[in-house]
């Protein structure tokens, strides 16, 4: 694995904490320079002084996804001090768990839209060029099971991961004939800041009855890694939500009065 990714440029979004963090340290481990990419640049300097420390290689760069002059200003400063990205990892995104109607338009509905979905569609065809033309590159596109099983009070952020699956599977038709690859990942829950920025909807308590199985943040990312230097179509974590998406997608009307008689009528108060 370290021959594969030594001296290679991987461009992280979202890498001030949880799996972007982690990857961003497994990567660097591995003999990666590593652009550290995000809103919160006192997190991003620790974690590039850590990886220093650490012996790797680490630079912290600012980037609002939400806004397309700062992700076009992020890549050119990468491409002309590297020359290169070899591996972009689109990792930046946030959810927010409510009831539609209780969403707020601006903060919950666009900005989620805009961080998830349309600042990473920016961000891929930004660094696109550059790859096309050296008939080289990676990218690992986060989506999560929400992008397979739209489940309710997700409304936005499953549009979102739906959205992103969509978009890999026609990048990756698009631009696998010039050599570049396209992976998406499809985590389940996993122990990160994800669930402290989710709101504080008082239904949010059933979704944290199943934090016990959440993966560990380190363990998505040792995946993440793995699929920068064994690019793949699709990797489901874990593996036994393949199975629950399929029943889900074969009996979809049984899956509806599940999540009605379960879940839906037992905690909405009109």
């Amino acid at each position: 694995m370290q021959k594969i990714l030594k001296d290679k440029v991987v461009f992280i979004t979202g890498a001030s904490s949880g799996l972007g963090a982690d990857a961003a340290r497994l990567f660097a481990k591995e003999g990666a320079i590593v652009i550290l990419a995000a809103r919160r640049m006192d997190r991003l300097t620790a974690l590039a002084e850590e990886i220093h420390l650490a012996g790797g290689q680490a630079f912290a760069i600012s980037l609002d996804m939400a806004e397309q002059s700062q992700i076009d200003e992020a890549v050119q400063t990468v491409l002309d001090h590297f020359g290169q990205i070899d591996v972009l990892f689109n990792n930046a995104g946030f959810g927010r768990l409510n009831w539609l109607e209780m969403l707020d338009p601006a903060t919950d509905i666009d900005m989620q839209i805009a961080v998830n979905l349309t600042g990473m569609i920016h961000v891929t065809r930004t660094v696109l060029p550059a790859m096309l033309k050296r008939h080289s590159g990676t990218i690992i596109n986060m989506s999560s099971i929400a992008g397979w099983i739209a489940a309710p009070l997700y409304s936005i952020y499953a549009a979102t991961k739906f959205g992103i699956r969509g978009f890999t599977d026609a990048l990756r038709r698009e631009v696998a004939p010039f050599g570049v690859k396209v992976c998406g990942i499809f985590p389940g829950g996993a122990k990160t800041e994800f669930n402290q920025h989710t709101g504080s909807a008082p239904s949010k308590s059933v979704f944290k009855a199943f934090a016990f199985l959440n993966m560990t943040s380190e363990y998505v990312a040792r995946r993440i890694v793995g699929l920068a230097c064994r690019p793949r179509r699709t990797l489901i974590l874990p593996w036994w939500y393949a199975p629950i998406i399929w029943f889900e997608r074969t009996f979809p009307g049984l899956v509806d009065w599940l999540v009605k008689v379960a879940f839906v009528e037992r905690l909405h108060h009109f």
